[in-house]
């Protein structure tokens, strides 16, 4: 089965549209799919055999001049095709980014509640926040940087990269086919999250020009 995956502007976007990405059965309702159109410049969604399974709502921007994949909200269904939707939303991600910030190296940035979504970071070098690592001036500026962006610095802790409450206007909505094999180490960086208040965890790394070129490509 192949998976169609499509991008459109936000402002195209229609009541009908919405409300089925609303019914996807993933995290977001009605209102923050909604707030999404508003917040952000570029929806994709990726079908199987015409039936939805995954939406991305993402802008490509500079901030200080460093070219940025944000993304914003991403939700995709609980099936056994969730890794593939998953990989061809990111695919799509990744070619808007080489297609607007070519032989540039690129920043992505977004927000997890859970360990599972990190899956989709896995190719990017320099993560932050991640084990074993402390993180150093300006990658706690980028953490900085990217929770205003996100609407969410008032609850922020630039020393745990953790949004306090209220931090969930939109996040990497995710499960993992294979929880067990999520690391004990990436698990831990999330202990801090409080997913009931409304806490996430902002998350950024980094693809080089070179390696956009394999993951942009089609």
């Amino acid at each position: 089965m192949a998976i169609q995956v499509d991008t459109r502007d936000c402002a195209a976007l229609s009541d009908a549209d919405l409300d089925e990405m609303a019914s996807l059965g993933g995290a977001f309702d009605i209102g923050v799919v909604s707030k999404a159109k508003e917040d952000w410049v570029l929806s994709t969604t990726a079908r199987i055999d015409g039936v939805l399974h995954g939406i991305m709502f993402a802008t490509l921007e500079r901030i200080g001049g460093t070219p940025c994949v944000l993304l914003g909200l991403l939700s995709v269904k609980r099936t056994a095709k969730r890794d593939q939707v998953r990989k061809g939303l990111m695919g799509e991600a990744y070619h808007r980014a080489l297609m607007a910030f070519p032989d540039e190296d690129v920043v992505v940035g977004t927000r997890f509640v859970k360990p599972d979504g990190l899956e989709a970071f896995k190719q990017l070098a320099d993560i932050i926040p991640r084990p074993g690592h402390r993180a150093v001036g300006e990658e706690r500026a980028w953490g900085r940087r990217l929770a205003k962006r996100f609407g969410v610095d008032n609850t922020y802790d630039e020393q745990s990269f953790v949004v306090k409450t209220n931090g969930q206007s939109g996040f990497f909505d995710h499960e993992s086919l294979r929880p067990d094999k999520i690391g004990t180490d990436i698990v831990a960086q999330f202990t801090a999250v409080n997913i009931k208040k409304g806490g996430a965890l902002i998350v950024h790394g980094w693809t080089m020009a070179e390696d956009l070129v394999k993951l942009g490509a089609r």
